[in-house]
């Protein structure tokens, strides 16, 4: 995972929460730690990551502060601790 991706993945853990993060900066940091995405239309996308499966509608303008705040409870869910497993 480079630089770029690690910085993305740490505003997301970021406090306080970020709303100018966009879909497909997550879409290729998650692809990066091997996740299985999928597009269902609408700028809906899914993610299948260690089991755990969640959707998120990320806009033009980047995702909601509670799509972050549900992408960051469902990374923790997976054991990801940024901190820990990619730090900058």
């Amino acid at each position: 995972m480079n630089h770029r991706h690690r910085k993305v993945l740490h505003s997301l853990f970021s406090h306080p929460i970020p709303s100018n993060i966009h879909l497909h900066e997550v879409e290729t940091v998650l692809k990066e730690m091997g996740a299985e995405l999928g597009h269902s239309g609408h700028g809906r996308m899914s993610v299948n990551y260690k089991g755990k499966a969640l959707t998120v509608h990320g806009g033009d303008h980047g995702l909601s502060k509670d799509e972050v705040q549900s992408l960051r409870h469902f990374l923790t869910g997976c054991g990801v601790d940024p901190a820990r497993d990619y730090p900058l």
